[in-house]
């Protein structure tokens, strides 16, 4: 079985120095090994830049973290390439080599002006997320719930003339719904599940899978415990809440964050359910995965890394999926649809 994976924060702990992407030596759930072993043919690597980090230094971050990612491809030997265009990644999905697709997410990048998206489209990004946190372009899921600012506006509308990729995982309701009004192209989102399983409002409702699915976009599974089990999330949320609240003593948020660390994973079953009830609810085309890989500190028991990828296919088919099914939902829908979108 092949892989297409919409959203890992890998180029992250490259740069920090905690993972070699080639020999997978470090800390990473991903690394060119792990995805060689699971048989991956895409992957989107994300560029996560976030204004109140690098001050000033956002496009110098983001264009660092793109020659990151480009690095990580020469030193791979032939075996990963980064790909522009909707012929390279068909070519790469049928024979290889892995295909890698840079994404922004969040455009803090792009210092509040969406014209600033062709320069990083020069670069080869070609996915982009308006906000990762509330910004001059969109509100976000643990922000303030506003739609996309006439800017915003602006930034889908240039990444569907450039065939960039618009995804809506981390935007706000209220930005969702802006986003169906501007948007004329498919369009993802990439690491989000269901907000009927799990009521994070980082997960899609019921009528939003719905809708993604009428336009022909697809939602990419999260492996985030907090985003798939209703209990753990009842738990860890509250905790994150108070650790990130101003004020709280840096020793107050170290105890907070041991407490969510000794939490139980959730079981790998709950990937299943929300597969599933996207199914359900969106039918079979509008699922994928979407990991979060590096982004996230903690996965379903199961679940350590990308090379792990390899038990879903028999999970969802105990589950109940067909085999055509399991296809779709492991690379074949969101092949189409970047195959869609993309440049020819």
């Amino acid at each position: 079985m092949r892989f297409f994976d919409t959203h890992c924060d890998t180029v992250q702990r490259v740069l920090d120095g905690r993972l070699d992407f080639v020999t997978g030596e470090g800390e990473g759930h991903l690394s060119l090994p792990g995805m060689l072993s699971a048989g991956s043919c895409a992957q989107v690597f994300a560029v996560f830049v976030l204004s109140e980090r690098h001050p000033g230094g956002e496009r110098a971050r983001a264009e660092e973290m793109v020659s990151a990612i480009q690095r990580m491809a020469a030193g791979s030997s032939g075996r990963m390439k980064i790909v522009r265009t909707a012929s390279e990644l068909e070519k790469s999905c049928n024979a290889g080599p892995i295909a890698a697709i840079i994404g922004l997410e969040g455009a803090d990048p792009l210092e509040g002006k969406a014209e600033n998206l062709r320069h990083f489209y020069d670069l080869g990004v070609r996915e982009i997320i308006p906000a990762w946190q509330d910004n001059p372009f969109s509100g976000t899921a643990f922000g303030t719930n506003t739609p996309l600012t006439a800017e915003g506006i602006k930034l889908v509308e240039l990444a569907e003339e450039l065939r960039v990729m618009v995804d809506v995982s981390h935007l706000s309701d209220a930005a969702f719904a802006s986003v169906i009004e501007v948007a004329t192209r498919p369009f993802i989102a990439s690491h989000s599940n269901c907000r009927a399983l799990c009521p994070t409002l980082r997960n899609l409702t019921d009528l939003q899978i719905r809708t993604l699915a009428d336009r022909g976009g697809v939602m990419g599974i999260n492996l985030s415990p907090a985003f798939l089990d209703p209990e753990y999330y009842a738990r860890a949320f509250p905790r994150f809440e108070r650790s990130l609240a101003p004020g709280t003593p840096e020793e107050e948020k170290e105890r907070l964050r041991a407490e969510v660390d000794a939490l139980p994973r959730p079981t790998i079953d709950w990937i299943a359910r929300h597969v599933k009830h996207a199914i359900k609810i969106g039918g079979e085309d509008v699922i994928g995965l979407g990991g979060d890989l590096d982004g996230i500190s903690k996965t379903p028991l199961g679940i350590d890394g990308i090379a792990d990828y390899v038990k879903l296919p028999d999970l969802l088919l105990k589950a109940g999926l067909t085999e055509r099914q399991v296809e779709k939902v492991c690379y074949g829908n969101f092949l189409r649809v970047f195959s869609e979108v993309l440049p020819d």
